[in-house]
């Protein structure tokens, strides 16, 4: 089974993403969505369990996208914890600045359902390098 953290402030932008990836026809399997209205929230749910993709807003208040990336890129625990950005920013800059950061993808919003599920298995798939201890 899969878990994945979905940060974002926006109630319909969560649902969204969460109806997406729990959708039958989306054929991802056993599927876990935990939701985090802040980065902030994020911060609290990290330590409390294994989590195996982020997909996270950058504009949210108290603690943004970019910032809890960084902290998860610092982390010994998470920081090979893939992440995926979100976000309505769609400039190459914005695109880079998030990347180069240490986020493995980046989506501009609005995108489709199947754009998102795509993204989503292939960060899924990705090779994790460092094992995180149970917990």
């Amino acid at each position: 089974m899969h878990r994945i953290l979905v940060v974002e402030d926006s109630v319909s932008m969560r649902a969204f993403v969460r109806s997406t990836l729990e959708a039958e026809e989306a054929g991802m399997g056993e599927l876990e969505v935990v939701e985090a209205s802040s980065g902030f929230d994020a911060l609290r749910l990290l330590p409390r369990g294994h989590y195996d993709l982020v997909i996270t807003d950058i504009n949210m208040p108290d603690i943004n996208g970019l910032e809890l990336v960084q902290f998860i890129r610092k982390s010994e625990r998470h920081r090979d914890l893939p992440v995926l950005l979100i976000s309505t920013q769609s400039s190459d800059r914005d695109r880079e600045r998030g990347l180069s950061l240490g986020a493995n993808g980046y989506l501009a919003k609005p995108f489709t359902p199947e754009l998102l599920r795509e993204e989503t298995v292939r960060q899924l798939a990705r090779p994790r390098w460092h094992a995180e201890p149970d917990g």
